[in-house]
């Protein structure tokens, strides 16, 4: 395994780059740490797949380097590099059998093939493949095929990071969550370092220990699946991570407290006065599931007009007007609505100010 630096790293596929508008992936210093998960999450065409690619070296930076546990590996091949990639759709030899598959980059490194064997048999067995290893590859459906393609990625025990470039797309919901788990068990089992690419947040939640979100080129916040819920650095991911995303509202500072279509709320003790220092454009941003959402008038309760229930089983989601602003609250199943008025409350310890899309710390 290894730990990853990237070291004042830029991409831009121009000849000639004039502006930071030209770069697919702009300016950043990076470390990944020796056996850590991580998940690398964000639209398409923010520059996950560019980072990945030159992670793995099958594309070189425009500036910058990149470093393997110490070793400037920059110029070097994915070979030399010791890397494993599985991309989006299965890479296999469809003539041979699912057992040559796995064993391929085994034997193609000069492993003896009693190694090889046990090693093939014990992945197999881990991604439920086992019943299929004498079958020809050619015959199996495309779930089975991207398996093999995982497996062929897991196979080798002394790469130094093992990269996902969106792998489960075509694999089926059930089956979905039945390999995110599989790679869980895979990276307690050997702390192997797996740096894995999604658009989709509830596979990068489920299962990283460190998610890095990606907006236009930039690394925008990494952290846990809690830090990134709980406390988004930048309202891309507060509206990116969650579902839906977190309330924004424009606002204005009031001493202690941000006003909204002539409504006060109370903020935290000093967060008003950090953010008057920051300057700039002013949001307040709170989790649905964060805001009180009351049928009678209650004490800081901020009277909002009801727009919309929707019963989604364990829980109800109630769109409403605070002046000309919507909001998100998401409440019990067995909590009643009322009619079309009803109070807001805003818990301080959950509220986060922005200032020009940046948290106010």
């Amino acid at each position: 395994m290894a730990q990853i630096d990237l070291k004042d790293l830029a991409h831009s596929y121009a000849s000639r780059p004039q502006s930071d508008a030209d770069y697919a992936l702009k300016r950043l210093d990076m470390i990944w740490q020796d056996s850590g998960a991580y998940a690398l999450l964000g639209p398409s065409g923010c520059g996950k797949t560019t980072m990945l690619n030159i992670i793995s070296g099958l594309l070189r930076p425009s500036q910058g380097r990149v470093v393997f546990d110490g070793r400037d590996v920059t110029d070097l091949s994915p070979q030399d590099r010791n890397i494993a990639q599985v991309f989006q759709f299965p890479v296999i030899y469809d003539t041979m059998t699912v057992f040559d598959n796995l064993a391929f980059p085994l034997r193609n490194r000069g492993v003896n093939e009693g190694e090889a064997r046990k090693r093939v048999e014990e992945v197999a067995e881990m991604l439920e493949l086992s019943d299929d290893l004498r079958r020809r590859a050619a015959g199996l459906t495309a779930d089975a095929k991207q398996k093999i393609s995982l497996g062929r990625g897991l196979v080798r025990s002394d790469v130094a990071a093992i990269l996902f470039d969106e792998p489960l797309t075509v694999i089926n919901p059930h089956m979905k969550w039945l390999l995110r788990r599989k790679l869980k068990q895979v990276h307690e089992q050997f702390q192997i370092t797996l740096i894995y690419v999604t658009h989709d947040q509830n596979e990068a939640l489920t299962f990283a220990e460190q998610v890095v979100v990606m907006h236009e080129g930039q690394v925008v916040q990494t952290g846990t699946p809690q830090e990134l819920f709980e406390k988004p650095a930048h309202t891309f991911v507060a509206y990116f991570i969650g579902s839906p995303g977190m309330n924004l509202l424009p606002c204005r500072l009031d001493g202690g407290a941000v006003v909204i279509d002539g409504e006060h709320i109370a903020l935290a003790d000093g967060l008003g006065a950090r953010a008057e220092r920051a300057g700039g454009e002013l949001q307040l941003g709170i989790r649905p599931e964060f805001l009180k959402l009351h049928a009678t008038q209650v004490e800081q309760g901020i009277p909002v007009r009801v727009k919309l229930v929707e019963d989604l089983g364990n829980y109800k989601m109630v769109t409403v007007r605070l002046g000309e602003r919507t909001l998100q609250a998401k409440v019990p199943e067995d909590e009643e609505v009322g009619g079309e008025q009803a109070w807001l409350v805003f818990p301080p310890e959950w509220l986060r100010l922005y200032v020009d899309g940046h948290l106010v710390e």
